[in-house]
């Protein structure tokens, strides 16, 4: 059974910085592209960041250019969320997600495997 497992969630001050993880649990997502989307409350899914199999292109959502980076370590079936100068609206739960192609993409059901989600708390 595939499994996508994230960690690195917490509660931070405006300004800070986090680091999210995503393990993936076969090597086999050495092909697959790979993406971070959140949930705030209330709200829909939407795509944050995505990065293809062979990690370039990198795709972000106008909301982080510019704050988070999104990459691949070393074994490749591991990707990160650099996450600096948050905001209380950045707030919400992070899911790492795959897809089975090694180009990446911003919809959410173009992505077949998903995390359970970690929670990304932003005080002011």
């Amino acid at each position: 059974q595939v499994q996508l497992v994230e960690s690195g969630g917490g509660l931070v001050q405006a300004g800070d910085s986090l680091r999210l993880s995503c393990a993936a649990s076969r090597r086999t997502f050495i092909n697959y592209a790979m993406a971070w989307f959140r949930q705030a409350p209330g709200k829909e899914r939407e795509f944050v960041a995505a990065v293809s199999a062979k990690t370039i292109p990198t795709y972000y959502a106008d909301s982080v250019k510019g704050r988070f980076t999104i990459s691949r370590g070393s074994a490749k079936n591991t990707v990160y969320l650099q996450m600096n100068s948050l905001k209380p609206e950045d707030t919400a739960v992070y899911y790492c997600a795959a897809r089975p192609l090694p180009g990446a993409a911003q919809a959410s059901n173009d992505y077949d495997y998903w995390g359970q989600g970690t929670q990304v708390t932003v005080s002011s």
